[in-house]
């Protein structure tokens, strides 16, 4: 029994220090991509070497940092910062970080499921433009994206430049009008088969999945996605407010 509370007690401390790196290689926080060494982390966090072993390991299999004999820790991969403060396009959210390109794999019109006719409020028979675009920052997949779209907005895209422009900029133009709120929803899920082909990721891979569905300023619904992010490539940022005396913020 002690042996067991233990090693919980060592898992518990490993994930809590787990954490705390995270955050730090996410925020690109170790200069050079080299975290400190373990004996250093491990007198910041006052916990024992082992402790720490655990903790890089957590992030290792994240993808996050490698450990190499010889060569030591160092950061594997980047992750972008996604805010949640504005409605923007994935373009205008990272243009500081690159060049988002869009891949046009499917567009067409089709009768929309029944969910779909009911978030956008569209009556029976009405058709909806589909369009399902695979999303690249600096000339790696980040994301999945099925869009359904109102005709009324939807339809000009057929004539537009979808590979160099967000979706959403191009609605603005469309609608003369600028767009006003989204309802949002982001969980987890795993990459089933197609999903990880399409994103060059492990099947069953931890992805962002972002459901949201965007209104015009004059309140009506015209665009619900379905967007499934690289969860390895992506971190999702924002502000909360407790108590505020504005409705708009």
């Amino acid at each position: 029994m002690e042996l067991a509370d233990a090693r919980r007690r060592r898992a518990d401390r490993a994930r809590q220090v787990a954490d705390l790196l995270r955050r730090e290689v996410v925020h690109g926080g170790f200069g050079g991509g080299h975290p400190p060494l373990e004996s250093a982390l491990a007198r910041e966090f006052g916990t024992s070497r082992n402790t720490i072993r655990d903790a890089l390991d957590l992030l290792r299999d994240e993808g996050l940092i490698e450990r190499c004999p010889g060569v030591g820790t160092t950061v594997a991969a980047e992750k972008y910062p996604h805010g949640l403060h504005r409605l923007l396009g994935l373009a205008e959210t990272l243009r500081e970080h690159g060049e988002v390109t869009n891949e046009v794999r499917a567009m067409g019109l089709i009768p929309p499921p029944a969910a779909v006719r009911g978030r956008l409020g569209l009556p029976p028979g009405e058709s909806v433009v589909y369009v399902e675009r695979l999303r690249r920052l600096n000339g790696l997949p980040l994301s999945l994206d099925l869009t359904y779209l109102v005709r009324e907005v939807g339809e000009p895209l057929f004539d537009a430049d979808l590979v160099h422009n967000d979706v959403f900029v191009l609605l603005e133009r469309i609608a003369g009008q600028p767009l006003g709120v989204a309802e949002l929803t982001i969980e987890a899920v795993n990459a089933d088969p197609h999903t990880a082909a399409v994103l060059d990721a492990p099947r069953g891979a931890a992805l962002l999945m972002v459901e949201r569905l965007t209104h015009l300023s004059d309140g009506r619904p015209v665009d619900l996605e379905f967007v499934r992010f690289r969860g390895d490539r992506l971190t999702m940022r924002g502000h909360l407010w407790r108590n505020t005396d504005d409705p708009g913020q």
